[in-house]
């Protein structure tokens, strides 16, 4: 099946769609920022660090039938979306009684029927993880058109339910909701063959008894992620806030990952080159590094589209893409290292295997990241003296910086005989230099923004910049161009074809 999965199409068709999602995605902020207190989105935004806990399990069967469906194992797909579906519903069902105690606990029970809805998000969220760990196995630009549904949904209904009927918490939660409601069913629109086919419950045997490493992993991602709960409640529901405001930037720089998104399935398929998988890391530099560089030169602007009150927290937005590169790294790294392991490849797990494989390894770092980011945390908002919310969840961010730039070089250094990324120095010199050229032309020439259109105008053309440049200086981008106008017109010719032959009458 992965085998005829397009490399770069498939990246690229995801990554417009993620990049389109950002105006859409900074639309649906902008709905909460500009009606909510910074206390308020705060509060938003902890609803999801306790629903993250309930999610743990979402990982638990997508991991494995990614790499099953991948080598065309047949039943997967009804096998895992069914046990996923009795999963979820457990993990919501223990979440609700325990959230009313969470609440109360920390004084935000006027929300409760929030977080019940959050509840619902949480199981769709379950749904959604299943189908596009499928979806990335045989059609992985379908997953970026669900995104964009998705986020099309949420908006309309966000923008009647807030605008229209003054719903501020309400309707954000029931659009998200709905919208993932509408993604599921257009995923299992897709997927409507593949869920006839026989289930075999033999794989669910399989995925369990390698879940509990999955497990692990997911425990550990989450001891990370208490970081946050940390800052919540020792910093304010403030502090909380202007980290949030700064990751919705942020995010964009993490799309550039998704160019790489055929390359995992078709490692496991065991039909990607050497060569391909140091494309596929170039390529994703290409757009990580400039997208980087805008970010840090525009923080003050973008987070004052946000609200003025948030331009306070620029430091913030730019040390977070210092993390977000690290992370981005890693993560295509991470993939990689996991793409190759071979020993599921007959449909059998074997634990011994997989406890001395590299993806055990790679699931043990978050408990290395955790047992040093989280003492730091505590020590930080609690024994040392912060002057304003702003520098505590500065900390916060370069200790994650610390933490995640370090393990990765111990990952590195230790897989690094078995496991090596052809890296193209002096590609990625040019994409730093048109970056830093770019940035001090939209810095000296081009003036600061304050609202949300000339700033996504300054953006667009300080990109265009970049594009200018790397044509001027660099064949990899201009024969990547090419690759694009000539998928463009091979899909435009597809897409033609089949209205034609749709409009001819038998005779």
């Amino acid at each position: 099946m992965s085998k005829h999965i397009r490399l770069q199409y498939s990246g690229f068709v995801v990554f417009t769609t993620q990049v389109l999602s950002v105006i859409t995605g900074l639309v649906f902020t902008l709905l909460l920022t500009r009606n909510m207190s910074k206390d308020q989105f705060g509060i938003w935004t902890n609803v999801f660090d306790y629903t993250a806990y309930f999610v743990l399990f979402s990982g638990l069967l997508p991991f494995w039938v990614t790499r099953f469906a991948a080598r065309g194992q047949k039943g997967t797909v009804k096998t895992g979306v069914l046990a996923q579906l009795l999963i979820g519903v457990i993990a919501v069902a223990v979440y609700f009684p325990v959230i009313v105690l969470i609440s109360r606990a920390i004084g935000t029970e006027a929300y409760l029927p929030i977080y019940f809805i959050a509840g619902l998000y949480a199981l769709t969220y379950y749904m959604i993880t299943i189908f596009e760990s499928v979806l990335q196995s045989v059609r992985p630009q379908a997953v970026g058109y669900g995104l964009m549904i998705e986020e099309i949904v949420k908006v309309t209904i966000a923008l009647v339910l807030i605008l229209g009927f003054k719903q501020l918490f309400l309707g954000a939660i029931v659009a998200l909701t709905a919208s993932c409601v509408v993604q599921i069913l257009y995923y299992g629109h897709l997927l409507s063959d593949e869920l006839k086919e026989k289930v075999n419950w033999g794989y669910l045997k399989e995925w369990l008894k390698g879940s509990t490493a999955f497990v692990y992993s997911a425990i550990g991602g989450q001891l990370v992620a208490f970081v946050f709960i940390l800052l919540f409640v020792y910093g304010g529901a403030d502090t909380r806030a202007y980290y949030q405001a700064a990751f919705t930037f942020t995010t964009i720089i993490g799309y550039s990952s998704s160019l790489a998104t055929a390359l995992y399935p078709k490692l496991l398929a065991n039909s990607c080159s050497d060569k391909q998988v140091g494309e596929s890391f170039r390529t994703v530099l290409m757009f990580a590094i400039p997208f980087a560089a805008i970010t840090m030169v525009m923080s003050i602007s973008f987070l004052t589209v946000l609200r003025a009150d948030y331009s306070v927290a620029w430091p913030v937005l730019i040390a977070l893409t210092v993390d977000t590169l690290v992370t981005l790294i890693y993560g295509f790294y991470t993939s990689c290292l996991m793409g190759k392991e071979a020993f599921d490849a007959e449909g059998k797990i074997s634990i011994r295997k997989l406890v001395k494989s590299k993806i055990f390894t790679v699931f043990t770092i978050p408990y290395i990241q955790a047992a040093i980011a989280v003492p730091l945390a505590y020590f930080v908002l609690t024994r040392l003296p912060v002057a304003g919310s702003v520098q505590a969840v500065l900390y916060i961010v370069a200790i994650l910086i610390g933490v995640h730039l370090s393990t990765f070089l111990g990952l590195y250094i230790f897989m690094h005989p078995s496991t090596r990324i052809p890296i193209a120095w002096k590609s990625i010199s040019k994409y730093i230099i048109a970056s830093i050229i770019m940035s001090s032309i939209m810095l000296l020439l081009i003036p600061p923004t304050t609202t949300l259109l000339p700033t996504i105008a300054k953006s667009i053309i300080g990109f265009a910049i970049y594009v200018g440049l790397m044509l001027a200086i660099d064949a990899q981008a201009r024969k990547l161009v090419g690759l694009i106008w000539l998928e463009i017109k091979v899909s435009f010719k597809q897409l033609t074809s089949k209205n034609n032959n749709s409009q001819e009458k038998p005779v």
